[in-house]
């Protein structure tokens, strides 16, 4: 398989490393054949599997004597360091039991990922499309793309590391959006100034939840139709997550005449100005 990961030696004999170099430094790439696929092997996959080997629950493959037929095993030692029997998966997806003496010829890495040029191509430019609009990429654990994204970060130049990010500001305090993701919404955090009420909305499916990490504050809530008010005292004291719901309007007022109140906010969906999913209405009428 072709190895991969950080700090790789790009322009030599790694195409992900030439890819990840070059895509993050603005460079251009060159791919002849989109369509011809690689088996990759991630560095930290290699790393864990020798110390397994050191530890000796090595995996390990063997041939057949026509050489057509081969098995993939992994051999466990019992505590008295005596080699038990395992069990072999042939790779044609039959299985049988054989002992660890049975001529296991290699070791092999058990974790590699098939993917095409295109492909890793396609994965690397959207990380880098994403990352110049402040959005976190879809990155299943375990998936090939969470282990190319950790190989593109790692050429990343320094003048890229660090983003500044938009600052809505007026008379009211701040807001500023933190991190966007592609499934899993959008950070963003709030410094209310002494006094000051926020929100005084709602929202028909998106949801929200504040989490107060500095000042004294207080969350009301209150279903559409309804009186009937909600309230939760909150402080930087005693972190609190508070759910906003779906059909309710809702605020929060910075409690404190001296101290900014400093609100973290998850919201279920980037903002989208062009369907807001908000409505103007006062918790308290």
């Amino acid at each position: 398989p072709n190895l991969f990961g950080k700090w790789c030696r790009p322009n030599y004999n790694s195409a992900v490393a030439t890819f990840c170099h070059n895509i993050a430094n603005g460079l251009p790439i060159q791919v002849n054949d989109r369509n011809t696929e690689l088996e990759l092997l991630y560095i930290d996959d290699l790393i864990d599997e020798m110390i397994v080997a050191l530890e000796g629950g090595e995996h390990r493959c063997t041939v057949a004597a026509d050489g057509k037929e081969r098995e993939a095993a992994s051999r466990k030692v019992a505590a008295d360091g005596t080699p038990e029997e395992v069990a072999t998966g042939r790779l044609n997806g039959g299985e049988e039991k054989v002992s660890a003496s049975a001529n296991l010829s290699y070791c092999f890495v058990p974790v590699t990922h098939q993917a095409t040029l295109g492909e890793i191509v396609d994965l690397l430019t959207g990380f880098q499309s994403l990352g110049r609009n402040g959005m976190v990429p879809e990155i299943p654990s375990g998936s090939l793309a969470k282990k190319l994204y950790a190989t593109y970060l790692s050429y990343l130049p320094k003048e890229s590391i660090a983003r500044h990010l938009d600052m809505h500001v007026d008379n009211r305090g701040v807001f500023t959006e933190l991190l966007k993701t592609q499934n899993a919404g959008q950070i963003s955090i709030n410094i209310a100034r002494p006094g000051i009420v926020r929100g005084e909305h709602w929202h028909n499916s998106k949801s929200e939840i504040f989490i107060v990490v500095s000042g004294h504050g207080l969350i009301q809530e209150r279903r559409i139709g309804s009186s009937e008010i909600i309230e939760f005292e909150v402080s930087g004291e005693k972190i609190t997550a508070v759910q906003m719901l779906p059909g309710y309007t809702h605020n929060i007022i910075n409690l404190s005449e001296t101290e900014n109140l400093v609100t973290v906010m998850w919201a279920n969906e980037p903002f989208d100005p062009k369907h807001p999913d908000t409505f103007y209405e006062k918790v308290e009428g």
